[in-house]
């Protein structure tokens, strides 16, 4: 298998925690997003829309997205599962997940902001809204986890929730975002930076890191 990503893309860091969690490690191929290398040719032919990650299959089958990779990942590798067995749970977790996933990381998508931009939007504009953004979204998941004890965000295992909001939070605290008003997500983050397959996947132990 090969995995397309960036140390600092939130979407390829997901993928970096679930495959240490199953104790896969594919082959890494690294496209600077900061310098478009996205947009090549021979890395659009692979992924149309030109987003990392990707992951190739050892039968030529390119998956996108990384919430459908970590979902291909987990059906393919039952264990440790990444998801609850209660599939009430599980609709929480994969909720909590789309919170992050669809509803707040698009915005700080380097894409995005260069259309604001380009529409006439200050710096300061962009900045506020995303960190409005950002703010929404992690206040949102701050209330979805308020019935569960910890030490992850659904259970005593890290789930699909988890993989998702470690990058978040990395995400939030990048972009300067006050993150005293979510004190759960904040613990949650704490705890999952002892875990070695947390600490593995962090942007600052990737190969491409600067």
């Amino acid at each position: 298998m090969i995995l397309h990503g960036y140390f600092r893309s939130s979407a390829a860091w997901r993928t970096r925690i679930a495959f240490n969690l199953k104790d896969v490690t594919p082959q890494s191929v690294i496209h600077n997003l900061r310098d478009g290398a996205q947009n090549e040719p021979a890395y659009a032919a692979i992924n149309q829309q030109k987003l990392i990650p990707a992951l190739e299959l050892d039968d030529g089958t390119v998956l996108t997205q990384s919430l459908a990779i970590i979902g291909w990942l987990d059906r393919e590798m039952p264990q440790p599962p990444l998801f609850p067995a209660d599939n009430a749970l599980r609709a929480r977790v994969e909720a909590f997940a789309l919170v992050i996933a669809c509803e707040t990381h698009p915005f700080q998508n380097p894409k995005i902001q260069k259309r604001l931009r380009g529409k006439g939007f200050s710096e300061a504009d962009v900045q506020d809204w995303l960190a409005a953004a950002m703010s929404e979204g992690l206040s949102a998941c701050e209330q979805l986890i308020q019935d569960q004890p910890g030490p992850f965000c659904f259970g005593d295992a890290p789930t699909l929730a988890d993989i998702c909001l470690v990058p978040q939070i990395g995400s939030a605290r990048r972009y300067g975002i006050d993150l005293s008003p979510y004190p759960k997500l904040v613990a949650i983050d704490a705890h999952c930076a002892t875990l070695p397959a947390f600490i593995a996947a962090r942007p600052d132990q990737q190969p491409d890191a600067v």
